[in-house]
C-alpha cells in the first residue's frame, strides 16, 4: 500500500513540473480554421510558383493539406495529432535543395500575411519550423 502511495505521489509531482501547454501561437494564427487557411493558401502559392511546383505534381493534394495542416496545428500548440509520415520519410527521394526550402517559406509566408497574420507570431511559426529544414534537404 505504501509503495502504491508513493508511485501516486510521484506521478503527481511529475505531472505537476511540466510546463503548460502553450498554445498562443496556435491562437495568434487563428486556431484550427486559421490554420487551414494558411496552408490551403499556401498550397495554392505553390500551385503558382514555378520554381518548386514540379515537386508537387503526382500528390494526392487534399491528403497533403490535411496532414500539413494537423503537423502545424501540432507545432504551435493546438489540440492536433499528427497522422503522416516522418519528414525523412515524406521527403525521400525528392532531392530538394536550399532553394527549394526558401521557396516554399516563401509562399508560406505570402499565405500567413494573407490572412493578416503578424509579424512577430509569422517569426515564431517560421522558428519553429526551420528545425526541419535539415529533414527535408536532399532527402
Amino acid at each position: 500500500m505504501r509503495s502504491l502511495l508513493l508511485a501516486i505521489v510521484l506521478t503527481l509531482t511529475a505531472c505537476a513540473q511540466q510546463p503548460a501547454k502553450d498554445d498562443s501561437l496556435y491562437r495568434d494564427l487563428g486556431e484550427q480554421a486559421g490554420i487551414t487557411r494558411i496552408v490551403e493558401g499556401m498550397l495554392l502559392n505553390i500551385a503558382g510558383d514555378p520554381r518548386i511546383v514540379r515537386h508537387f505534381e503526382n500528390i494526392d493534394i487534399v491528403r497533403l493539406r490535411d496532414k500539413l495542416v494537423e503537423q502545424l496545428c501540432l507545432e504551435v500548440g493546438g489540440p492536433c495529432t499528427y497522422s503522416g509520415d516522418s519528414m525523412e520519410e515524406s521527403h525521400k527521394g525528392q532531392h530538394l535543395t536550399p532553394s527549394d526550402f526558401n521557396a516554399l517559406v516563401e509562399n508560406l509566408q505570402e499565405a500567413m500575411s494573407a490572412q493578416g497574420v503578424p509579424m512577430p507570431a509569422q517569426n515564431r511559426l517560421l522558428a519553429r519550423l526551420a528545425p526541419m529544414r535539415a529533414q527535408v534537404i536532399d532527402r
